[in-house]
This record gives C-alpha cells, structure tokens and sequence, in this order.
C-alpha cells in the first residue's frame, strides 16, 4: 500500500465525533485552568509578591499551568486542579490577607469567565444555531460557562490546598495558621479520597447546577437584546 492509500485508510477509521468531542472538552478546562491560575499570580504580583513572575506563570500559555492529573480529573468528574502558582505570602504587607485575597481571585476569575461565556452563548445563540459547526461552538461556549462554575465552586471548599482553605485560615490566629499551612500539602490526599469516593459529588453537583441556573438567565437577556437590535 502507497503512503497515500495508507493515509485514505486512516482517516477513514478515524472517529472524528470523538475527536470533536474530547476536543469540546479540553478547550474549556484549559479556559478555566488558565486564567484561573493567571488570576492568582496577577493578583500576588499587584500586591508585591513578584515570585509567580519570575517562575514565567504571568503567562496565557496554558502548558506553564497544567497539571496533567489535574486536568484529567477535571475532563472526566469535572472536579480538578491546575499546578498552583507560587506564592511568597512573606512578600506581602499583611502576609494572610494578602493569601486570603490572591488566593479568592481564582474562583472569582472563574466566576467573570461563566458570566462573560453565558452571554456569548445567549448572543450568538441566533446566529449559530441551525448549523454543525454552529451547535459545536455553542455547545463548546456553555460547557465552559458550566465548567468554570464548577470549578470556581469546588476551588472554594476550604479543604487544603484548594483556594477555599486559605481564605478561611487566614481569620485564624497566627500560630494555627502557621501549623496548618505546614500541613497544606497533605490536605491533597484527604481531597482525592474525597472525590474517588463520591462524598463530594452529589452535594458539589447540586451547588454548580443552582449557581449556573441562578447566572442563566443573563444568557436569555444577551438573546433578547440581539434579536431587539438585529431580527
């Protein structure tokens, strides 16, 4: 068989809907992930730690944030992690609150980015639908307003390391905040056992899907204007 009879054969066998698919999914978590962790180190950065700028994290590229495990955990439960940006909480003016306000601008970036794709989706609804390629992108735009949401909202539990614990440790006094920052690193296998044993899955879906419905409608008024201004 010739080079281009080989070439016809493969990409005959190939599964191009699950390419599609797996591809709908690893867009929207890189999304997530990336800025999600840029947020972190621009906000350090803005508050005079420098370290995550040295470390090149100050970067959209999303290869400098991945963590594979945690990016497969996110494709597959929808609950997962990026590589944590360092932080030298020392070299802010107030140490805890300036952890406890770098670490909240994860899921608070999370949060913008369901809202800025919700509208997307609501304003482009019209124009893309009846269409393959238009449904894969509106699909793509939901499943990543949907995904931040969940990320924003499992980042937040205050289970060490998630960005959760640190806002909370940081209304603790200074000893107890030092001992239990000492043990961060082990509060991530308390958080796998967590999420391979289902515990947390029911109550963390309930919560992603009430705050996703209550953001919803911000994609029907981004519908409503269009049609208003252009049908």
């Amino acid at each position: 068989m010739n080079a281009i009879g080989a070439l016809n054969t493969f990409k005959n066998n190939l599964d191009f809907s699950y390419l599609l698919g797996l591809l709908s999914g690893v867009i929207p978590s890189l999304i997530c992930i990336t800025l999600h962790e840029l947020s972190h180190g621009l906000v350090a950065y803005r508050l005079g730690d420098d370290t995550a700028k040295k470390a090149g994290r100050l970067t959209l590229n999303p290869l400098k944030h991945l963590d594979p495990i945690g990016l497969l955990m996110l494709l597959t439960v929808h609950f997962g992690w990026a590589k944590p940006v360092p932080v030298n909480m020392y070299k802010f003016k107030d140490p805890k609150r300036g952890m406890a306000i770098t670490a909240l601008a994860g899921p608070v970036s999370n949060v913008v980015i369901t809202i800025v794709f919700l509208i997307l989706y609501g304003a482009l609804y019209i124009p893309l639908q009846g269409s393959a390629v238009g449904e894969y992108m509106l699909d793509m735009l939901e499943l990543t307003a949907y995904m931040s949401m969940g990320y924003a909202i499992f980042n937040i539990l205050p289970v060490p390391p998630l960005d959760g614990s640190k806002v909370l440790f940081s209304i603790l006094p200074d000893e107890s905040y030092r001992t239990l920052m000492r043990y961060e690193r082990y509060g991530g296998i308390v958080l796998m056992a967590l999420v391979w044993s289902g515990v947390l899955g029911k109550p963390l879906s309930a919560a992603i899907h009430w705050a996703y419905m209550h953001l919803f409608p911000l994609a029907q008024w981004s519908c409503n204007l269009v049609k208003a201004l252009f049908y």
